[in-house]
């Protein structure tokens, strides 16, 4: 742990992150990029605003002695403390209320949200936002404006209980919005979504430069996500909305967008990002930190490594290994990575699915592993099943360690692999089988992708690149932005203005 008394360097230039889930308190692909950056760059000044889930998380990294204790934001802990605000300024903070919900329901009227977002936020600094979304008035506004004929939503016929779900839920993603903006440096947003609410902020009051990196579309994920959630369309409309217009806001406002492929600048030029403002940054690892590994284990076996997460849709790689062990029988499917609280439920119907196709004893769920390059030398290929994906780590790890992969085409994963890997349709069984029983069976052609996809990490996602150009970025931003930031800047009053929307 860092002295919480700590003082920063002199001089050293000031970044501050802001993360969801992920960094310091959480494993994974996103928080292993976070540890990268802050461990290759000491003589930066590091601030983290962590959005977490309760609030009791632990820290999962040793953060070192450049990094600020996190700032955290626990969306579902205690009820903020404070009390609604009365009269003049209960009226105020409802009317931006109320045109912050009309902004999300009414086509005609999204221009005003980021206005409505902003009046929104000074109350929430104020402590006044939290209570005043927990009152009976607050439900109303959202039922009074469900209730307008002209709207899509109305022909869905929100309930009361609609209303209580949606106003409770808004009160939870609103709650960054509390959180002391930065003031100083650059402020980097490591994906959309809630964390960058505390830096839409400090880009409005302090002026501070906001650096945003997808590395997958957050916006498309809650899409996937909301698609099955328990709640009815009234609620899942007005979620979405938000989510929505916040990725178009931040598109609109960062100064620059780093996605981590090439894929994720398709979603952000169509939120309305400049083009001139993206620049394609790779994850990279370290080749030495994952040399080729060894000797394949002498049972055909394939290897997954990740979070027990339905978006990595174990299901589907499990009905593709019953398939492949029809025509290989003593095959194995070792899954290696450890299961997010909450997340339970979800190996449980995975490790059934299992039991049901018959290959419970095939199927073995290994937990979390001290080595992760022990995942990838336990199989002969690497498999990757996933629904949704950035520039995933464990892709070019395995790469690095010289095993040949199965990915599923998402995200970055094909701007990865290029020739050195099988890619298939996601959501597809059959095909991944057919490609896991081609590289199982072809022991030459899986040591020769192997050697290729080493080779390809080396030649093109190192850790050294990822490093250097983000220390060019960060120090370009804390000198004054972009080479394109005067018309660029003129660009953005437009677009608020509507002149171009």
């Amino acid at each position: 742990m860092p002295d919480p008394l700590r003082v920063p360097q002199s001089g050293a230039a000031r970044v501050t992150l802001l993360t969801e889930g992920t960094y310091p308190h959480s494993h994974g692909g996103v928080s292993v990029w976070c540890d990268q950056l802050v461990q290759g760059m000491p003589d930066f000044d590091f601030h983290v605003i962590a959005v977490t889930g309760t609030g009791r998380e632990p820290l999962a990294w040793e953060l070192p002695s450049h990094v600020s204790p996190p700032v955290t934001v626990p969306l579902w802990g205690p009820d903020p403390v404070g009390r609604a605000p009365r009269g003049r300024r209960r009226r105020q903070l409802m009317a931006a209320y109320e045109r912050f919900l009309t902004a999300l329901l009414d086509p005609g009227a999204e221009d005003q949200f980021g206005a409505a977002l902003h009046e929104l936020a000074r109350s929430a600094r104020d402590g006044l936002l939290a209570p005043a979304l927990r009152t009976d008035q607050a439900v109303a506004v959202l039922a009074a404006v469900w209730g307008r004929p002209g709207l899509p939503v109305h022909a869905a016929r929100p309930t009361l209980h609609d209303a209580l779900t949606a106003t409770d839920l808004l009160e939870h993603a609103l709650r960054p919005l509390a959180a002391a903006p930065p003031e100083h440096g650059v402020c980097h947003a490591v994906s959309g979504g809630l964390a960058v609410l505390p830096g839409l902020v400090g880009r409005r009051l302090h002026g501070v430069p906001l650096l945003l990196t997808e590395h997958g579309v957050y916006l498309r994920e809650r899409y996937l996500g909301y698609r099955t959630g328990p709640y009815r369309w009234p609620v899942k409309s007005l979620l979405l909305g938000f989510f929505r217009l916040l990725a178009e806001e931040t598109y609109r406002t960062a100064d620059l967008i780093t996605p981590g492929n090439r894929y994720n600048r398709l979603w952000e030029e169509q939120g309305g990002a400049a083009p001139e403002l993206i620049r394609t940054v790779y994850n990279g690892v370290d080749p030495a930190a994952f040399p080729a590994a060894g000797p394949e284990p002498d049972v055909p076996t394939l290897s997954w490594a990740g979070r027990v997460d339905p978006i990595k849709d174990l299901e589907t790689l499990i009905r593709a290994f019953a398939l492949v062990r029809k025509e290989i029988p003593d095959a194995r499917l070792r899954l290696f990575g450890g299961t997010p609280r909450g997340g339970e439920a979800y190996r449980e119907r995975c490790e059934a699915l299992a039991a049901e196709l018959g290959h419970a004893d095939a199927v073995v769920f290994e937990g979390r592993v001290e080595d992760i390059r022990d995942a990838y030398a336990a199989g002969n290929a690497v498999m990757l099943s996933s629904i949704s994906e950035g520039f995933p780590f464990t892709l070019i790890e395995a790469m690095s360690c010289g095993r040949a992969t199965v990915s599923t085409d998402v995200g970055g994963v094909r701007e990865a692999v290029g020739d050195t890997g099988l890619v298939v349709p996601p959501r597809e069984p059959e095909a991944m089988a057919r490609a896991a029983l081609e590289l199982l069976r072809d022991p030459e052609r899986r040591a020769a992708m192997g050697r290729e996809a080493r080779l390809r990490v080396i030649e093109q996602f190192t850790l050294r690149q990822t490093i250097d150009t983000f220390r060019s970025i960060y120090t370009e931003l804390a000198d004054g932005g972009t080479a394109e930031g005067a018309d660029l800047t003129a660009w953005r009053e437009e677009r608020r203005a509507g002149a171009l929307v």
